[in-house]
């Protein structure tokens, strides 16, 4: 679980990043696409695909296609009918659809009760911090989060239940990861992107060589890493765990206005969640 902490505290930091000094500037999928390429690169030195056979690297690298590269896709379009505020609590249902896939695909027996259950509470935790007031025309959106969502949630159930081997030999296979986002993210880039809102300044260079090299390579590898240790509730509970932590981090570091009743309230609901999916299972399976 401490590693899901500590990402959880990276990616908090790093969308602070984004916000402050890459939106409205970077064009967004260009930005991602950097990210992926230099991810990609961080861990070609340890590609050793021989490793495992052809079809769990096609698998490897199609989920790291989904998990990354069309879940951005349908997120970046999300904005176009969103506010920014809207796309944080449409993302809140990512728990719900993490613990559903991995019944629906994996589980011969049904979920304990409390997994459900601290799912639930996640998704009400986040939406106490974030519940606004939504514009007339939100549903096409709306759409789009959840397509996102399922994307991101699905790419970490596959990872979680595919079999690479130990993580000394995930490690040398995680640049397939990188792979397959980078080539779905680098596809739309071509079709969707500005092109007149390249980076420029070196301080968005050295802010996108972060992203790409530490939030989004180390980060990436840490979080399915710990996918495979955790049980599914844990890991749904924690991907909720950034709402508060973002939060935190930009009224710590860029003083930005926070409602401090309902972050306390809402980070207190969703840590309760997180402390009722780590209560043990019944039976030695997760």
């Amino acid at each position: 679980m401490w590693i899901l902490w500590a990402v959880t505290l990276l990616w908090a930091a790093s969308f602070s990043l984004i916000g402050e000094f890459l939106a409205g500037q970077v064009d967004g999928y260009i930005a991602v696409f950097i990210r992926m390429v230099l991810a990609f690169l961080l861990f070609i030195p340890l590609w050793r695909p021989r490793r495992i056979n052809l079809v769990k690297q096609c698998q490897l690298a199609a989920i790291g296609a989904l998990q990354i590269g069309v879940m951005y896709l349908f997120l970046y379009h999300a904005f176009l009918y969103l506010s920014v505020p809207e796309v944080l609590l449409f993302t809140i249902f990512t728990p719900l659809y993490i613990t559903l896939l991995d019944e629906l695909l994996y589980q011969r027996r049904r979920l304990p009760l409390r997994w459900w259950l601290a799912t639930a509470i996640a998704v009400v935790g986040a939406a106490i911090i974030r519940f606004d007031d939504l514009s007339d025309s939100f549903w096409y959106g709306f759409l789009l989060i959840q397509a996102a969502n399922l994307c991101f949630a699905a790419g970490q159930v596959f990872y979680k239940r595919l079999e690479l081997g130990d993580e000394r030999n995930q490690l040398h296979l995680f640049a397939l990861f990188f792979f397959g986002a980078t080539l779905v993210t680098g596809l739309a880039m071509l079709s969707f992107a500005n092109f007149q809102l390249v980076p420029q300044q070196p301080l968005q260079w050295f802010i996108l060589a972060w992203l790409g090299l530490v939030a989004s390579g180390l980060g990436y590898w840490a979080w399915n890493i710990a996918a495979k240790r955790v049980n599914v509730a844990q890991l749904a509970t924690m991907n909720n765990m950034l709402i508060p932590a973002g939060l935190l981090i930009n009224y710590l570091f860029w003083q930005q206005a926070v409602v401090w009743p309902r972050l306390i309230i809402g980070a207190a609901v969703l840590a309760f969640a997180v402390w009722l999916a780590s209560s043990p299972r019944p039976t030695p399976s997760n």
